[in-house]
């Protein structure tokens, strides 16, 4: 092969220069790992620099994301649209080489990493969809979908918890298409990790299933591309490789240390590591060969050609195949989508059943399942409360040689499309961002409301990340009763409203639920969360359904309680309170009090909407009461004269019993917009 060694130092010497012109990030690790760049990008990876976006190629993660030059520099290197100058921008504001990679932002990135462990549970879902879209799509010689995952990971990632839940299922998986590589260097920021990381990983990784290629020596890319060679030659378990590394590689007083993690060399270190390298070169400046050693572009141009003709031939015998997987791969619904989903809201219109809003979340989705064959559902060990299984998603299954059990669905044989993640929320959230990231699938996954808590960093990554995923979240109140405080939803409605780019809903009933899930569906760019009930909601009559979608709308007029003249307040209220919202329109009626029911079960939603709609909908001059069972911090902003709601933690009892207590009556309702009303 090429001069390898020139290849590492090249890397090296990149990281150096870009984190000392920054006078910030992170230059020990990239300089370590950089053997573990040649061997992986200049010798295993499948990916073509002129066509970052070509489906068949490997995907690879940087887990261990403050590391973010190695991946700069092997991107620049190989011949991706990153000039050198982004890389003298490292760290500055609008560059392609922000201080951790962004997804959308570099070409190449595949997935935004920094927050550590994520990076790892990101390529278990990348791995996975492989997996299940190579079971779905590939046919005897008409191999379309065949690539494997690699992550590289370091001590951090491993200390993470989450890193055991993505291990753990990956093993459960047999996805054996997933290469990951451990930057075992031994320390951290506080410096030896010894004294608090006293795991076995190899024993780890080999107890959730994985083949272990353990000591390989992280300075040597032949040995590194020996042990990538061996991992490729199975296919039923995924595998770890252990490199043995000195973080900070060829710095004379730093290497091996701590001083080497999250600071600039200095120009002096610079200078001696330079020399150390045997690195003659000015900053920022790689010679013609070096660049030529790692050029990509012919290999991958050569890679991706042979694909096309592969997938041409696939087109030829499969065209229906062909179709649906471009459709799948190019994020698109299906023509019928539309008409689908309007289907979908009339019938749960129509219907008016009187049903837990989890339940009518299984509803819509019994039809929104059968119609797009890219959902891919799941649950943390709740799928009969969160209600995330239907007719058309039998469960995931593999059987002991890894390959995926299909089932007999309808009269056609289907892989499993409804995920047991185990008691694992978090794994379960970065998972689903994997799959969405590596496309075919919209990933959908369930828990209790209480528990985005534990996801909540990998609900913000998807945020960030701009990803069509979808977590329904179920017991979304005090309206669960016994289980108490601990289980009682009361802050996170709110905050989760506080992620920029997430929806998130609350629907009163079976159409309100129907029209957010189809919402969800079209979001090509955002997340959801849905915030679903436990207990039974009546259906509320709609005057128009048209207006739910837009997150908030009139619900009932005075006169529909049989009241002439405008509105003298607003009662706006969202999921099980809407209910509540109408029975206390209808008592202030009895007393001559006209009053507007706003059902606003998305304020995300309608908080988007022009001014003009939000005038229409909330008009000025009269009084606005909220009610919802949560803190009440979040209802200010729509200039409310009152808010009705919990600003403390739950209690334990039946839910009725709760209700009173809290002070989620008619009565109490009726009796605050009345005192709102004598202030005015």
């Amino acid at each position: 092969m090429a001069n390898s060694q020139q290849m590492a130092n090249a890397i090296r010497a990149l990281a150096m220069d870009a984190v000392q012109q920054a006078n910030s990030g992170h230059p020990g690790a990239p300089m370590g790992m950089a053997d573990m760049a040649v061997a992986l990008w200049g010798q295993n990876l499948k990916h073509n620099p002129v066509n970052p976006q070509w489906f068949d190629r490997d995907r690879f993660v940087l887990s261990n994301g403050h590391s973010s030059m190695l991946l700069y520099a092997v991107l620049h290197l190989s011949g991706y649209d990153l000039p050198m100058q982004e890389l003298k921008n490292f760290r500055q504001l609008h560059s392609k080489t922000a201080g951790h990679p962004e997804f959308g932002i570099t070409p190449g990135v595949e997935t935004t990493t920094g927050p550590l462990g994520q990076g790892l549970t990101n390529a278990v879902g990348f791995a996975l969809a492989e997996k299940l879209l190579a079971k779905e799509f590939n046919r005897p010689r008409h191999n379309v979908v065949d690539h494997h995952t690699y992550t590289f990971l370091g001590d951090g990632c491993l200390m993470e918890g989450i890193s055991q839940e993505a291990i753990s299922l990956a093993g459960a998986w047999k996805l054996g298409k997933l290469i990951a590589l451990y930057d075992d260097n031994g320390i951290s920021i506080d410096g030896q990790v010894a004294p608090w990381f006293i795991d076995n990983t190899p024993q780890r990784f080999a107890a959730c299933g994985w083949n272990v290629i353990d000591a390989v020596d992280g300075h040597d890319a032949g040995a590194i591309a020996a042990a990538l060679t061996q991992a490729k030659t199975q296919s039923e378990r995924p595998t770890l490789i252990v490199c043995k590394t000195a973080i900070g590689k060829g710095s004379p007083n730093r290497a091996g240390t701590s001083k080497a993690h999250g600071e600039p060399l200095g120009a002096e270190e610079i200078g001696l590591t330079r020399a150390a390298l045997g690195w003659t070169h000015v900053p920022f400046e790689i010679p013609a060969d070096v660049y030529r050693d790692w050029d990509a572009k012919t290999a991958g141009a050569k890679a991706e050609a042979a694909w096309d003709k592969r997938f041409a031939a696939y087109s030829k015998a499969f065209p229906a195949l062909a179709a649906e997987f471009t459709r799948r791969m190019n994020g698109d619904l299906p023509a019928a989508f539309a008409q689908t989903a309007v289907d979908t809201v009339v019938h749960a219109h129509t219907e008016g059943a009187t049903v837990a809003s989890r339940k009518a979340s299984q509803l819509s989705l019994e039809a929104f399942t059968a119609a797009l064959p890219e959902l891919l559902g799941g649950s943390a060990d709740l799928t009969g409360s969160n209600l995330t299984n239907t007719k058309s998603t039998p469960a995931l299954r593999f059987d002991p040689t890894g390959d995926v059990v299909q089932t007999d669905v309808n009269g056609q044989m289907v892989g499993g499309r409804h995920i047991n993640y185990g008691v694992r929320e978090f794994g379960m959230a970065a998972i689903m961002n994997g799959v969405a990231l590596h496309g075919g699938f919209i990933p959908y996954g369930g828990t209790f409301l209480t528990f985005s808590d534990y996801s909540r960093n990998a609900i913000r990554m998807a945020a960030l990340m701009k990803l069509r995923v979808i977590h329904v979240f179920t017991h979304d109140s005090i309206g669960l009763g016994e289980d108490g405080p601990t289980h009682q939803s009361i802050e996170h409605a709110a905050s989760l409203r506080l992620i920029p780019g997430l929806d998130v809903w609350r629907p009163a009933d079976t159409a309100e639920t129907a029209v957010a899930w189809s919402v969800a569906l079209t979001n090509r760019n955002k997340p959801t969360a849905m915030l679903l009930s436990r207990q039974n909601l009546p259906y509320a009559p709609k005057r128009d359904l048209g207006d739910i979608s837009r997150g908030a709308y009139v619900l009932s007029e005075p006169s529909d309680v049989g009241l002439k003249g405008k509105a003298q307040a607003v009662l706006i209220a969202t999921g099980s309170e809407v209910q509540l919202a109408l029975k206390a329109q209808r008592l202030l009626a009895a007393k001559k009090i006209a009053v507007r029911v706003v059902s606003m079960p998305s304020t995300t939603t309608f908080d988007r909407e022009d001014v003009k709609y939000k005038k229409a909908v909330l008009p000025a001059g009269i009084p606005r009461v909220a009610v919802e069972m949560g803190v009440t911090d979040g209802w200010w902003k729509y200039g409310c004269a009152a808010v009705i709601g919990i600003d403390t933690f739950g209690e334990s009892a039946p839910a009725p019993v709760l209700f009173e207590h809290f002070g989620f009556t008619a009565e109490n309702v009726a009796a605050t917009v009345q005192a709102a009303l004598k202030r005015k």
